[in-house]
């Protein structure tokens, strides 16, 4: 197989996969902020009741 045709080949599936994860990266960040996300490790997730 040729060599230009490969690299050809390798680059576009590279290159779809980058497309793929950028658009499903931009769809899942709608719903959220930077500032949001930065907090995120210090959300408790079970928090005890106020008494």
């Amino acid at each position: 197989m040729n060599v230009i045709a490969l690299t050809i080949l390798i680059s576009s599936c590279l290159a779809g996969v980058f497309i793929v994860c950028f658009a499903l990266e931009i769809r899942r960040s709608k719903d959220s902020s930077p500032e949001r996300d930065s907090l995120l490790p210090l959300d408790d997730p079970s928090p005890e009741p106020r008494k």
